[in-house]
């Protein structure tokens, strides 16, 4: 593997109200252990070395710190305050990223992250400068404009997931614009700076825990490749 630094920027910064739970959902339980810690385990153990940033609301801090104790052992962890938007949080991450190399940017709800999907991210980062995982859209779509339903080929469509991988010298300079409404992912951010990023096949069973029922399905999809 590439000399080249690695960094995994796990950015949980939900309140879990979707969920309707008390326990900010990457907190909660799946299988016995947080749900953020199983990214975390997923990147440690797939790239040596790698350094990791976990970005939570600054009232998490302190709490986060007993919980990666307790279940991640020797996995160092370096915790970040997020901000008030998805840009924001990931912009306070990459201030912890210093050297020229590889970054992943994971969404800490997506516990079912794969050895092979890092792997394959970080390969092609190193070949095209970027990595965007997608899957294809399988439900059928339309869009409404003034009123009025119409059909979209739904082959031209694709949902994006994360880990969104990009060499540093792509995704730090991004960071540094200014703030815009329509950043919603980093391959936005990336985009807007005039720079084109690259898809790449993601992982059906890569889900964004958001409800209940993407916990029960979670621990579902768990126990099947235990």
């Amino acid at each position: 593997m590439s000399d080249l630094k690695k960094y995994a920027v796990v950015v949980a910064g939900g309140r879990g109200l979707r969920m309707g739970s008390a326990v900010p959902k990457q907190f909660l339980p799946l299988l016995g252990k947080p749900l953020l810690c199983y990214a975390i385990q997923a990147f440690a153990a797939t790239i040596r070395g790698i350094h990791i940033i976990l970005v939570l609301p600054t009232d998490q801090l302190n709490s986060a710190k007993t919980v990666l104790k307790s279940y991640l052992g020797a996995i160092e962890v370096t915790t970040v305050a997020g901000g008030e938007t998805r840009y924001q949080s990931v912009q306070n991450g990459l201030k912890k990223v210093n050297d020229d190399g590889v970054v992943f940017i994971h969404d800490g709800v997506r516990p079912l992250l794969s050895q092979d999907l890092i792997l394959r991210c970080y390969q092609q980062t190193l070949e095209k400068g970027s990595a965007i995982p997608v899957t294809p859209v399988m439900d059928s779509i339309r869009i409404i404009e003034n009123g009025i339903s119409k059909s979209i080929n739904r082959e031209q469509l694709r949902i994006i997931q994360t880990p969104q991988t990009f060499l540093t010298n792509i995704i730090l300079p991004a960071f540094r614009q200014e703030y815009n409404p329509s950043f919603t992912d980093e391959a936005n951010v990336v985009e807007a700076y005039g720079t084109r990023v690259h898809l790449i096949d993601g992982a059906l069973e890569n889900i964004k825990v958001t409800t209940p029922e993407d916990m029960l399905i979670a621990e579902t999809l768990l126990k099947a490749s235990a």
